[in-house]
């Protein structure tokens, strides 16, 4: 018996082992899944943030019935998203009528370069260097993408169509699944987490994102720089991206001030402002807003950012800390992958303090301490 026990014993190794191997299997399942997962994904977050724009809805509106707070909030989301539609859709057309102004500059800034690397002969123009890299190609290409942006928008808002009919079923569901009050309090309470950590995520990215972009649109403007409003709106949606976003959002604006103004001088001020904004904005407001409640080691935020990025592209890039989130809550719920979860987490307490302590006393053997 003793033997056969051993035999069938799996030692830490091979467990870790396993988990390696299921994660590597997973990666690729969602990488080959990537058409129909990211939509979804997609659509389940909006799910969240309609629900959680609802629940601040019933607290902070008064007088509002609470059978409105849910229309309300599915109002403001796709308000929210009609007005990024027309504001991206309007400002792409006044960049392509002011496409003509900006050709002596770009023509000059052409010959600089040129002039900075030691090139010799004649210095191409735009337009030459445009027709050598075959337009006709890059069109395609950009109609082609701006067919997918559409369908897979379109995608979405049907994912969540259906998310929004079938969450009613959810409780009746979690009472089949979870026979055991213990175990459907247990799957609660994970759900629970999960929603909270993605709700103060998405609190704490808006409210800051906000901040900057309202700070970089008043440089913008004193400075005098054209769409200063579609700048601000773009350095906001970068706001949702973790370390690389705010920072790559403000050099954008800066490079468009060189091509808008004959001197260097409005570029550096752009470039310097936005830089500053982002830093104080990054350094002393959102670590004070954020706190300890996401709970997240900075290099494994890093590190899902690569991982979601490559597989799912600009879409996994924006859901990398959510779902950071929710696989770090997940993991902690076994022995055999809670090592992760520990990694994951900023404090080594992937489930909280208070959670780790009933968990240990729910081990305690009542026979051992009599």
């Amino acid at each position: 018996m003793a033997n056969g026990r051993a035999a069938t014993t799996t030692s830490p190794t091979q467990r870790n082992a396993v988990v390696v191997i299921a994660v590597v299997i997973a990666g690729a399942a969602l990488y080959w899944l990537r058409g129909l997962l990211t939509p979804f994904a997609l659509a389940f977050f909006l799910l969240i943030m309609i629900e959680g724009m609802a629940e601040w809805f019933k607290r902070h509106v008064p007088g509002l019935p609470d059978w409105a707070a849910m229309p309300a909030a599915i109002g403001a989301v796709l308000l929210a998203f009609g007005l990024s539609v027309f504001i991206v859709a309007d400002n792409i057309a006044s960049f392509a009528g002011q496409l003509s102004s900006y050709l002596p500059r770009l023509n000059a800034m052409i010959a600089d370069v040129a002039h900075l690397v030691g090139f010799e002969g004649a210095t191409p123009t735009l337009n030459d260097l445009v027709n050598r890299l075959d337009p006709q190609r890059f069109i395609g290409v950009g109609a082609s993408a701006i067919q997918q942006f559409a369908g897979d928008t379109l995608l979405v808002l049907i994912y969540l169509g259906f998310l929004l009919v079938s969450r009613r079923s959810f409780a009746r569901k979690q009472d089949s699944l979870f026979l055991q009050a213990a175990d459907r309090d247990e799957a609660v309470e994970i759900f629970s987490r999960i929603r909270e950590g993605v709700e103060k995520y998405l609190w704490v990215q808006t409210v800051t994102g906000f901040i900057i972009a309202v700070a970089c649109w008043l440089v913008m403007v004193a400075v005098g720089l054209e769409q200063a409003v579609f700048w601000a709106f773009f350095i906001f949606l970068t706001g949702y991206i973790p370390v690389i976003g705010p920072a790559a959002g403000t050099i954008l604006p800066a490079v468009f001030a060189l091509v808008q103004f004959q001197g260097y001088g409005p570029a550096i001020i752009v470039f310097g402002g936005t830089q500053a904004i982002t830093f104080i904005v990054g350094n002393f407001i959102y670590p004070r807003m954020q706190g300890q409640s996401l709970n997240l080691d900075p290099l494994a935020v890093l590190l899902a950012l690569a991982f979601w990025g490559l597989l799912w592209g600009l879409p996994g890039a924006f859901l990398a800390t959510p779902l950071l989130v929710a696989t770090m809550v997940l993991l902690a719920q076994f022995d055999g992958s809670r090592w992760i979860a520990v990694l994951i987490s900023d404090n080594g307490q992937p489930l909280g303090e208070d959670r780790v302590r009933r968990r240990q006393a729910e081990r305690i053997d009542p026979v051992t301490e009599a």
